[in-house]
Formats: C-alpha cells, structure tokens, sequence
C-alpha cells in the first residue's frame, strides 16, 4: 500500500509540474495548488484555453504509458470574470465559477464558461458542445456551460458548435482538479 501511495504522490507531483509548466508557457502564473488541485490566472482567456487543451493533450499521452491503475485524469475549469487579488492570492465568483466549472467537466476533460466561450468562439480552431445553464454552489445566477471538444471538427447535431481561428486575448482563472477512481477515494 505505501510502494502504491508513494507512486501516487511521485506522479501527482509530477503532473503537477508539467501543468506547471504548460502555464508558463501560455503567458499564465499558478496561484496555487494545494493537494491535487492547481488554480492558474492568465491575462488572456484565449491562452488559458489553449493552455488548458495542453494540459489535457499532455495527461492523455503520459497516462498511455502508464498501467491502468495509476492513471491519472484531470478536469479543467476555465471562467473569465473579475477576481480580487490579496497579496499572492486571488478570491472571488471569477474563481469560484472556474472552481464550479472544474466539477462540470468530464475527467480529462474542459469546460468553459459563457464569458470564455464569447471571447474564443471564432478564435481558436476547437468545437463546443453546449451544456446549457448550469445551477451551480454559491452561485447567484445559472452559469451558462460549454464542454471544449479539444479537436478541430465541425461537429452536427443539437448542442454542437464549431469555431475558427482569430486572434484577440483578454483575461482568464483557470481551475484544475484530480479525478479520482473509485479505488482512490
């Protein structure tokens, strides 16, 4: 059980720093990641997407070289929205929505709220299913909700929508938190 804890933590951590990373990369600054969770703020939510599709894309293909057990799968919560900042911290509904868009989103999977949708619908070459509004925790108003299909395709049927490349950025709060299987729990 300790050999299992110890590969654990070792590839948590691991993952940890290669989101790390990928948010350096992508203009971002990680905020904090306590446990298996990571919380990043990006001066443009156009980077935060594209960072978070990444991130994604660079779990699947580590997590095909591991045995199945010992897989690990994240799920991603990105808003654009006001935030305040505290010394090195950052509070408010931007973060709280990413946080609640995190727990919509499917294990290794992202999902983006409408203000982020708004600003990377024709700017980024990925499709969007609609989830639709979302009653969410400490949350006044429904959260419209869209899952990013993170691979260029023009996808038919109700719910679906597809964008083109652009070009403009503004800001986003991104959320990442660690699927756990029922043997993890």
């Amino acid at each position: 059980m300790q050999d299992d804890e110890a590969a654990t933590v070792k590839t948590l951590e691991a993952y940890k720093q290669i989101i790390s990373e990928l948010v350096k990369q992508h203009r971002g600054r990680v905020v904090d990641s306590p446990g298996d969770n990571l919380l990043a703020e990006f001066a443009s939510v156009v980077d935060a997407v594209q960072c978070a599709v990444a991130v994604q894309k660079e779990l699947q293909a580590r997590n095909a070289e591991l045995p199945e057990d010992r897989r690990m799968q994240f799920r991603i919560g990105v808003n654009l929205g006001d935030v305040i900042e505290e010394e090195s911290r950052i509070y408010g509904d931007g973060v709280n929505i990413a946080a609640r868009l995190e727990s919509l989103a499917d294990p290794g999977g992202i999902c983006i709220s409408k203000t982020a949708f708004d600003q990377n619908e024709t700017k980024l070459p990925f499709g969007y299913e609609f989830l639709g509004e979302q009653i969410v925790k400490n949350i006044a108003r429904p959260v419209r909700a869209d899952r990013v299909l993170m691979e260029p395709r023009i996808t038919k049927g109700k719910g679906a929508r597809y964008t083109a490349q652009g070009k403009r950025n503004l800001g986003g709060a991104v959320r990442a938190g660690r699927e756990h299987s029922e043997s993890q729990r």
